[in-house]
């Protein structure tokens, strides 16, 4: 018996393509893999989808190549169908007879009975020529699976290390978590999660961070619901060090959501002097859950606000804080392992906005700190305009701010702050400065 439409993982995966490429949806909320109701199905679903947008200009050049003609804009889930195929076939490797007639009958499911035997003749054709056509990709930009403009972006800011960059953010990172270490049994966490069949490794640089494999839905990890850690990367972790926290100290996290800073600050500092700001009321949410979880709600010292950050006189009482972290709006290309749509998303008109509204927001921030405090700006991006050139300007533009010497083993330094490229030491993409505010 042939599976319905509501139970096909191939095609919970093109209503997930849909969702991204024609109306711009991030893959998360664009993701109808839940929709199906076995386990099984909604992971080869989300792998389908995930996969096609991770390579995905690679697999329109395959397509391309394969087609006799292009197809008509009206058949654009036919296109796609094409893609998940060679995906499977390419990149997979899975059995070709299964991959090729499974996909080839969801053209039937969608109505267009007429384009099986299309679907059919393309797949079978990239069996025959696939070290052909593999080898002349070799030769072409679309191998890089890259927009140009970001590619070109990567190649001048990180000439010797843009390959590097490129293949990092082609594969999958792997999943992290941070232990809550406000729990008693905290150090129990690593023994539980392997007698539950993960294997676990700890992180040289980020103290609360362990990796486990294989990969799960985080709602299934025995311990998460309970809030015994969270889903972080460890390059996001190394935040709450650079503080240089104290019990005593009065701290703001802008821009604050998902919450994960927050919440690591917390972990630390159970009792601290914290406000955290979050313009969108929905982000700000997550904050609130992230916060329950954690077992945080109701502490004495934890503000949260849905406010911009950069409009301080909308929320500000007027007391100085000792920290500010900034963990800025940017272009996310330091993540891109982790959500592949941005590379599809993002556009250079969004760049520029990135930049001046991290002006904005340091240039607003900067008189609520404290004369000796700091503050730590950060961005999960790559793009050096984001990152050191907005320090640079920053610091010229602003006297009593000087760039502090961060004394850490890890990332790659830019003289004013430390870049880490994606897949160093397991790590997302993220630059990170320190400035304090001089007497």
């Amino acid at each position: 018996m042939k599976k319905t439409l509501k139970s096909n993982p191939r095609l919970a995966a093109l209503q997930t393509l849909a969702g991204v490429l024609d109306h711009k949806q991030n893959l998360g909320d664009a993701d109808e893999t839940g929709n199906l109701p076995d386990a099984r199905d909604r992971a080869l679903a989300r792998h389908l989808a995930y996969g096609v947008i991770r390579w995905l200009n690679s697999l329109q050049w395959l397509a391309g190549q394969l087609l006799d003609r292009p197809l008509k804009s009206r058949d654009q889930d036919i296109n796609r169908l094409l893609l998940i195929g060679l995906h499977q076939l390419w990149l997979d490797g899975t059995a070709a007879h299964a991959a090729v007639h499974e996909t080839a009958e969801c053209a039937r499911l969608l109505g267009k009975s007429w384009a099986v035997g299309l679907v059919n003749a393309v797949l079978r054709r990239f069996l025959r020529e696939q070290q052909h056509l593999l080898a002349e990709l070799e030769k072409c930009p679309e191998m890089a699976a890259h927009p140009q403009w970001l590619l070109s972006k990567f190649q001048s800011d990180w000439p010797q290390e843009w390959q590097a960059i490129v293949h990092a953010n082609n594969h999958a990172a792997p999943l992290w978590l941070r232990i809550n270490r406000s729990r008693p049994a905290h150090a129990e966490v690593p023994d539980s999660l392997r007698e539950s069949g993960f294997s676990v490794e700890s992180h040289p640089f980020a103290p609360d961070a362990i990796r486990i494999t294989p990969a799960a839905a985080v709602n299934a990890i025995p311990g998460f619901l309970q809030g015994s850690f969270s889903v972080q990367d460890p390059a996001a972790q190394l935040a709450v060090d650079l503080l240089d926290l104290k019990a005593e100290l009065r701290v703001l996290d802008a821009c604050a959501a998902p919450g994960g800073k927050t919440c690591h600050i917390l972990e630390r500092f159970p009792d601290m002097d914290l406000t955290a700001v979050e313009q969108s009321k929905s982000r700000l949410q997550m904050i609130h859950e992230n916060v329950d979880r954690l077992g945080f709600t109701g502490r004495n010292g934890l503000t949260l606000l849905s406010a911009d950050a950069a409009d301080p006189a909308a929320w500000w009482n007027g007391v100085p804080f000792d920290r500010i972290l900034l963990d800025a709006p940017c272009t996310a290309t330091g993540v891109i392992r982790r959500h592949p749509e941005i590379k599809w998303l993002r556009t250079t008109g969004q760049l520029e906005d990135a930049i001046n509204l991290q002006e904005r927001l340091l240039s607003a921030l900067w008189p609520l700190l404290k004369v000796g405090g700091i503050l730590v700006f950060a961005t999960c991006s790559v793009l050096i305009d984001e990152n050191r050139n907005q320090i640079q300007r920053f610091l010229a533009q602003h006297d009593d701010g000087e760039s502090m010497a961060m004394g850490v083993p890890w990332g790659r330094d830019q003289g004013v702050g430390r870049q880490i490229l994606p897949g160093e030491e397991e790590m997302d993409g993220f630059f990170y400065a320190c400035v304090r505010k001089a007497t």
